[in-house]
């Protein structure tokens, strides 16, 4: 479902076209984030995806980074075991007292399996 070719898209998607601006504005703007997912999005036209697939990449993309969706996921999964009410976790997730590289790092891991796992699914079955 997921290929080195898929990764090195997503790779470039994010961290080589992606501007500072586009980094730092994305989630404060929805004009910054359109225009970090429309060239996000040039790589996949490699794979030459259908509208569909490549109507989910660039819609979960935008959804995900727009309102920083992996933080809920980070805060949920902490769920297991004794956890910390949303209040004190809504920046990244996690709470205070962790390390902030750690919170930041765990964030970012998140967010890139979210855009992964969706990106293979829509190319393979889209």
């Amino acid at each position: 479902m997921i290929t080195a070719d898929q990764l090195l898209c997503h790779a470039v998607g994010d961290y080589v076209l992606q501007s500072d601006w586009m980094a730092n504005t994305k989630t404060k703007r929805s004009v910054a984030c359109l225009a970090h997912v429309l060239t996000y999005a040039l790589p996949f036209l490699f794979f030459r995806p259908s509208l569909l697939a490549l109507a989910v990449i660039v819609g979960s993309h935008f959804a995900i980074d727009r309102w920083r969706l992996a933080r809920f996921v980070c805060w949920a999964k902490n769920w297991l075991g004794p956890n910390k009410p949303w209040s004190e976790c809504s920046g990244t997730g996690y709470p205070a007292d962790r390390p902030p590289f750690m919170a930041v790092w765990l964030l970012i891991i998140a967010d890139n399996i979210m855009h992964v796992a969706i990106n293979g699914a829509a190319l393979r079955w889209l």
